[in-house]
């Protein structure tokens, strides 16, 4: 990763054992995919509704050469719940976008030697 992780806490103090939880999953993400550009994750206490008890909500952004990656929100009544449900969409997401990344694989320019002949030798 090019930077460290930048982490933040909406609603609540910040807490440097949950802080380092995140960037140590972020760490984990960064082995599955070495080219992670940044990434952000927002952990809050949205607003308090009076029948529910206290959630946490945590929001993920990953940038890779080429996209941006995002979990919107993982709610839980247990943050670390929340930190690990919100990292775990995340690593499927960088799976599958690696995935389609194989498959499709990257166009072939043609080369100079090519010289926009066909394999036959002729001009097409």
């Amino acid at each position: 990763m090019k930077h460290a992780p930048e982490i933040r806490f909406i609603g609540m103090e910040p807490s440097a054992a949950l802080a380092s939880a995140a960037r140590d999953k972020a760490a984990k993400l960064e082995l599955l995919c070495a080219d992670i550009s940044s990434c952000h994750v927002v952990i809050e206490v949205p607003h308090k509704h009076q029948l529910q008890g206290r959630t946490f909500a945590v929001r993920l952004e990953l940038a890779v050469p080429g996209r941006s990656l995002s979990v919107s929100r993982t709610e839980h009544e247990d943050v670390y719940v929340a930190l690990q449900h919100a990292f775990d969409h995340m690593k499927r997401q960088l799976q599958d976008s690696q995935e389609r990344i194989r498959e499709i694989g990257s166009p072939r320019e043609p080369s100079f030697e090519d010289d926009g002949r066909t394999e036959t030798g002729n001009a097409p």
